[in-house]
């Protein structure tokens, strides 16, 4: 079984470039479900341990929000997108922007918000993983999205302690997506991570067709 001290640089780059490639499918995607313009950072991208997952993070008393899908097929893997929770509000008001106009009322249910959001996270994760499967050859189903608000550790310790049985390997992706607003010539900055989980028999796998294994 691969382990992090296994691979050699030409792997990590590889996996690394995964990486960008599914957040440039997701930042695409995200684009027209907000009918704007986002312009994406160049992606960080790194290998880690799941255990020192809330390490790598900031603050773990921070209040984050997660959304979590699973993708089963050939490349079987767990996805997760986690936001600030300030980051992942503005994300969810310009898409109820988008969908209802400026008649979106400031007092919004907590359940309606999480619906929003969920509804990003899975448009953001399900374009993810199809670049990454196009990329590959494979097929994949995906699971209905979950969703959850809690301090950052928290939400840590639930992945580290559900997926660690699976794979004990996470790819972080960090990047910030610049979006544009379409009625107003000013820009946002959103910040999100995307920490792919795959499983060791899949992580074998991606190697191999992208011929570095």
């Amino acid at each position: 079984m691969l382990d992090l001290s296994s691979f050699n640089n030409l792997q990590l780059d590889a996996i690394r470039e995964v990486g960008n490639i599914g957040t440039g499918n997701a930042a695409t995607a995200l684009s027209k479900l907000l009918a704007c313009m986002i312009d994406m950072d160049v992606p960080r991208a790194d290998l880690v341990s799941i255990y020192s997952l809330s390490e790598y993070y900031g603050d773990p008393d921070s209040v984050v929000a997660a959304v979590f899908v699973r993708s089963f097929g050939e490349f079987g893997c767990s996805l997760i997108f986690i936001q600030e929770e300030e980051d992942a509000d503005l994300m969810v008001n310009l898409l109820l922007k988008q969908q209802f106009g400026d008649s979106v009322p400031t007092d919004l249910d907590p359940e309606m918000k999480d619906s929003a959001l969920t509804e990003v996270g899975n448009i953001i994760l399900s374009s993810f993983l199809n670049a990454v499967n196009m990329l590959i050859g494979t097929q994949h189903q995906i699971s209905v999205p979950g969703v959850a608000r809690d301090m950052l550790a928290s939400i840590l310790d639930v992945v580290a302690s559900i997926f660690g049985q699976m794979g004990d390997m996470a790819l972080v992706i960090n990047t910030q997506l610049r979006v544009g607003a379409s009625s107003q010539n000013e820009e946002r900055v959103i910040s999100g991570n995307i920490v792919m989980l795959p499983d060791p028999d899949a992580l074998e796998l991606l190697l191999r067709k992208l011929q570095v294994l």
